[in-house]
């Protein structure tokens, strides 16, 4: 859940295939819970399916991540999964959440509308106080995701072009973002729509 319960008034009729992404404490988690809740719909995040694929391959989850770092294999098959996942709901035309750091760039052009979600560094490393990685091993994983995903797809993580809304979520709390990004959804024409940054394809 995400952490409150949702009023009548934030429930909305919407078909709308949404992805939701930034760096760990950006509160991307409880952004997807609140819209699913809103929207009635599913949500996957990118998270999981890395746990799936450990399962798969019956490995612990710490065993996967050590073989990941290892390997740019894994993180291939989990763009993959999350690629496949965005074609299946982008055709779909029925509501669905992503959830990745990703998700906007492999979703592309399928999906409807994009979100990025970020907040000052100190701010997201006392959000993850109670997680296992500590300040400075998230700072390290930033700076590698950046370097990976530039390696991998030649993509920029600094270029927010792609993003529909960006939100510093340090600026308001949890159930008013919700707030922002349900008013962004519901209040989407596709009719007056003028397009989205276009988005080419991953080599994955």
């Amino acid at each position: 859940m995400s952490g409150h319960d949702i009023s009548p008034d934030q429930q909305i009729d919407s078909n709308l295939f949404i992805t939701v992404s930034g760096p760990p404490g950006s509160g991307v988690t409880t952004l997807c819970e609140g819209l699913a809740e809103a929207m009635d719909c599913g949500f996957i995040s990118g998270g999981e399916v890395f746990r799936e694929l450990a399962d798969e391959r019956d490995m612990s989850l710490s065993q996967f991540i050590a073989k990941a770092s290892e390997n740019e294999d894994i993180d291939r098959a989990v763009d993959r999964r999350l690629r496949t996942i965005a074609e299946k709901w982008g055709a779909a035309n029925k509501a669905f959440v992503l959830e990745s750091r990703l998700a906007g760039w492999l979703a592309g052009n399928r999906a409807d509308l994009r979100f990025w979600l970020d907040a000052p560094e100190e701010i997201r490393v006392d959000r993850t106080a109670d997680r296992e990685e500590i300040g400075a091993e998230m700072r390290v994983r930033d700076v590698i995701d950046v370097k990976r995903y530039e390696s991998y797809y030649g993509i920029d993580l600094s270029d927010r072009s792609i993003y529909d809304l960006c939100i510093n979520t340090a600026r308001w709390t949890p159930e008013n973002t919700l707030d922002l990004a349900l008013t962004a959804i519901d209040s989407y024409d596709s009719e007056t729509d003028e397009g989205s940054f276009p988005t080419a394809d991953l080599d994955i």
